[in-house]
């Protein structure tokens, strides 16, 4: 049987956090809810902590505690399968029936100049840190940042204390500039959920020089599955695997893996609609590319990753 998928990226909390009626166990509304989990064979999922950008500033850190808390109280109590991994080489103890839980941070807004509620984020467990979403803040521009500017002092020192800290740092959302600046920094940088801009001209997905970069510093790019960021017009599965295999083309085949970005999306790939239909994804690689191929990309290239920072 097959080790199972990692998934780098989802907002199933913040649907939870809109709406604490919903149940996490089996809720239609959550793509990655925990029925979908185990019947898409997801092993390990990256579950994003994201603020609004309506939020008001001194309201922000107040939500990224209650997002941790419904983490515990709502996804981490919904079976005891689930398993939160709060370090690196706890993935190494993960037993063969159980889904491994991973908290990350999806801009670092919320802690305005304070690293300290960043360092207080890492100890709950925070294991990868994106620094911006698509606007501004005061570590770094988005890509949605018409300035266009790279990493402030602050965007710096929280790289840094990411490196101390063994937390990745992911590139998905920042502006160019700020890419270019965490590639001199980071130790172990990531794009958790961003595809490839020569296959889909998206200012979220990278340029061939990010792609390559990345792979040069032994880093990761989840591959994500928002129909814009695939194709323009709807998507299939096989418009998915053109950014695989253009990837592949640079070098990234023991670099690459899945980001689905499962509900922060609205719009779906056909037949890759929630974590459920992770299979029929599984189904097209197997006819492309080699079994070993496959587990690299579903599982092994993440993994690999996480073995440097242990």
């Amino acid at each position: 049987m097959r080790a199972g998928i990692i998934d780098s990226h989802c907002d199933a909390l913040l649907k939870l956090w809109e709406q604490p009626e919903r149940n996490y166990v089996n809720s239609p509304d959550i793509d990655a809810n925990l029925e979908r989990l185990l019947a898409g064979n997801v092993r390990i999922q990256l579950f994003a902590i994201f603020v609004e950008p309506f939020i008001k500033q001194d309201q922000k850190f107040q939500v990224v505690l209650e997002q941790i808390d419904i983490f515990f109280e709502k996804v981490l109590k919904a079976s005891p399968k689930i398993k939160h991994i709060k370090r690196w080489s706890d993935l190494n103890e993960l037993k063969d029936h159980e889904l491994g839980a991973i908290l990350t941070l999806e801009g670092v807004d919320a802690i305005g100049d304070d690293v300290t509620k960043l360092s207080i984020l890492h100890q709950l467990g925070v294991l990868s840190v994106g620094l911006t979403w698509n606007q501004a803040n005061l570590c770094a521009d988005g890509v949605g940042e018409a300035r266009g500017a790279g990493l402030s002092t602050l965007g710096k020192e929280v790289v840094r204390l990411n490196n101390r800290n063994n937390v990745l740092t992911d590139v998905s959302h920042l502006s160019i500039k700020g890419f270019w600046d965490v590639m001199e920094l980071a130790i172990c940088p990531i794009a958790s959920h961003s595809n490839a801009r020569q296959i889909c001209d998206h200012p979220r997905n990278l340029y061939n020089d990010q792609i390559s970069e990345l792979i040069k510093k032994d880093g990761y790019i989840g591959l994500v599955f928002c129909p814009d960021f695939v194709t323009t017009g709807s998507a299939t599965i096989k418009d998915l695997l053109l950014h695989v295999d253009h990837m592949c083309s640079l070098g990234g085949e023991r670099h690459i893996g899945f980001g689905s970005d499962f509900d922060g999306i609205s719009e779906y790939i056909d037949r890759l609609e929630h974590s459920g239909q992770y299979q029929n994804l599984v189904e097209e690689l197997d006819k492309h590319y080699s079994t070993e191929q496959v587990q690299r990309f579903l599982y092994g290239n993440f993994k690999q990753l996480t073995k440097r920072i242990v």
